[in-house]
């Protein structure tokens, strides 16, 4: 694969889709930021010397991380950003492993940030890494007219400061080369933050300064998104998707933060060890249609001559079809009905995350659906269980399918073998 060539594929594509989607509220989160978070993975990934196909990975990443914002709600962009990396990547003809790489990058940038491996540390710095630089308070303040457009309301500064304030003061970067050059330009802007809010505590009086406590937690309750716009890093992945209250008596423990961090991986490895076994099933299926193809081509025309190879030539040719019988079934794809009702969402006996359950339901189904178990942490719960435990069931089929058919397929040529050899000793 040219990498280059796909990357300055990609760069246009993504210069396309934010021109095609444009979004005056956008003030931030555009394809200014998106350049800069580019520019960013650059210096990261030169300072590691990233090989080509890692900065393929990194950089698609980048390219692609915030287009979710201009065609989905901002809480759920990563989602949805990974989702247009996906189909671009597949129409491009991307192997699938790379693909799942790219995604997980993408996804590992939700606050908070849970990067896995080095990439993914890479992409999540490179996405904050303002917050170490002189850009910083520029930053800010068009994260918070963004967040003004969008939400169409003033935002007091007390509480707009007290937020940066927390952002910085949680926030860590993953890369050794980060934490060594933004450390330094990081603490300098949460003192300068810090110094703004005293300098402003102090010009009021008590009686002044109730009025704009008051006003603090008005805008705090009127803007409860405000959290997942400017990406402050306690806010907690599943409970920001059930939206359930953020107050400091629920946040989320450390227990909590593992658990959501342990279904991720768990979803990633079951894609790639099925992605794995779909790629050994077609080995099968392609070596075994080049034996029978040469069998049917070559050897069954020497049959009426050459009698004594009739034997050892039907038994190569059965166990090839029988190889590729199981290699077939290992990958064929069973499909449910495409259905399910309100009253099964009530009783949270469906799995809305598995496609086969809603693929023939209206968006007006689906989305109530989807909602209600949103709202639900029990329900988001068993539905990601369930969805990873059947997952694991089909992996077991596949699994069991595949070595049924490497065995067959050892065996089978070990006994044409000898059969073959046997046929031209005896003759």
């Amino acid at each position: 694969m040219n990498y280059q060539e796909q990357l300055k594929q990609i760069s246009d594509y993504v210069h396309s889709f934010f021109i095609e989607h444009a979004n005056g509220k956008l003030l931030y989160h555009n394809l200014g930021h998106t350049k800069e978070m580019v520019e960013a993975c650059r210096k990261i990934a030169d300072n590691y010397r990233l090989n080509e196909h890692d900065n393929f990975i990194v950089f698609t990443a980048a390219w692609f991380h915030d287009t979710g914002y201009l065609t989905a709600e901002m809480e759920y962009h990563e989602i949805k950003s990974a989702e247009l990396a996906e189909n671009y990547l597949v129409a491009a003809g991307v192997n699938v492993s790379d693909i799942m790489e790219i995604k997980n990058c993408i996804l590992a940038t939700k606050m908070p940030q849970h990067p896995s491996t080095q990439l993914e540390k890479i992409v999540c710095d490179a996405d904050l890494y303002h917050l170490g630089t002189d850009h910083f308070k520029e930053n800010s303040k068009l994260l918070k007219k963004e967040t003004e457009s969008i939400t169409g309301q003033q935002i007091d500064g007390t509480l707009w400061r007290a937020n940066n304030i927390r952002l910085l003061e949680n926030h860590e970067y993953h890369t050794d080369y980060c934490k060594q050059l933004l450390a330094k330009g990081k603490l300098e802007n949460l003192e300068k933050l810090k110094r703004k809010q005293e300098e402003k505590a102090a010009e009021r009086d008590p009686s002044v300064q109730g009025e704009h406590q008051v006003a603090g937690i008005a805008a705090e309750d009127s803007f409860p998104n405000i959290g997942r716009i400017y990406k402050v890093p306690d806010e907690p992945t599943l409970a920001s998707a059930t939206g359930e209250s953020k107050s400091k008596k629920d946040k989320p423990t450390r227990s909590e933060k593992s658990i959501e961090t342990m279904f991720r991986i768990a979803s990633a490895n079951h894609q790639r060890l099925s992605s794995m076994a779909d790629n050994k099933a077609h080995i099968m299926i392609s070596v075994n249609s080049i034996i029978v193809s040469v069998v049917i081509g070559l050897l069954l025309k020497k049959l009426d001559t050459e009698r004594f190879l009739a034997i050892p030539t039907i038994i190569l040719l059965v166990f090839s079809l029988i190889t590729i019988i199981y290699s077939v079934l290992a990958t064929r794809p069973q499909i449910p009905n495409g259905y399910f009702t309100r009253e099964q969402v009530l009783n949270k006996s469906t799995n809305l995350l598995f496609f086969g359950n809603f693929y023939k339901m209206s968006y007006t189904d689906y989305d109530w659906g989807m909602k209600r178990m949103m709202n639900d942490r029990d329900f988001l719960y068993e539905s990601l269980i369930n969805d990873m435990y059947w997952h694991g069931v089909v992996l077991g089929k596949k699994y069991r399918l595949l070595r049924t058919s490497y065995s067959v397929f050892m065996y089978g040529l070990s006994v044409s073998i000898v059969a073959f050899t046997l046929s031209i000793i005896i003759v």
